[in-house]
């Protein structure tokens, strides 16, 4: 199993190739793929507010994400968590809540950089705070989660996104 620190470092390795695949995207940067469908800058934006939601849940706070009843979490945790942390591969055709699907994002790519990079590192300071005996994080969506595996999914989740960034079909 990994550490907190290695997750993390996931996290780090799946922003910084984000933003490499954000860096080829300028000359389409606010053009949505196709209609009803996110523009990179948009994508960008999804993105840093997942990690910066994540980072909330982390720390006990409130966040935006959905909040099933606790008697659905552990299904929610053992049809799509579990087997997301386990394989990387998030749904077809899965849909964000509201408060997650941004109108905007950041005007250029150097602003997408710096937006992206803050919101990575309030993730990394809310996991760092942790003690050693808080490794579990209360999902309102999922449920109890361990923190390494919900860094997990995180990374994967923005690693599910860097292909809506590459150039318009």
């Amino acid at each position: 199993m990994a550490t907190v620190a290695e997750a993390l470092q996931q996290n780090r390795a799946a922003v910084e190739e984000f933003l490499s695949t954000a860096a080829g995207s300028a000359a389409h940067w606010t053009a949505p793929r196709a209609p009803a469908k996110w523009s990179p800058s948009q994508v960008t934006e999804h993105v840093a507010r997942a990690l910066e939601q994540s980072s909330y849940a982390i720390a006990g706070k409130p966040t935006v994400f959905p909040v099933f009843p606790r008697l659905l979490r552990p299904v929610m945790r053992g049809v799509f968590f579990n087997r997301m942390v386990r394989t990387g591969v998030f749904p077809r055709g899965a849909k964000t809540n509201k408060p997650m699907d941004p109108e905007s994002g950041p005007p250029t790519v150097a602003e997408a950089r710096a937006r992206l990079l803050g919101a990575l590192a309030v993730l990394e300071a809310a996991s760092s705070a942790r003690g050693p005996h808080e490794q579990l994080v209360e999902s309102t969506t999922f449920g109890p989660v361990s923190l390494v595996d919900y860094l997990i999914f995180q990374a994967h989740h923005t690693r599910h996104h860097r292909p809506q960034l590459e150039a318009l079909p």
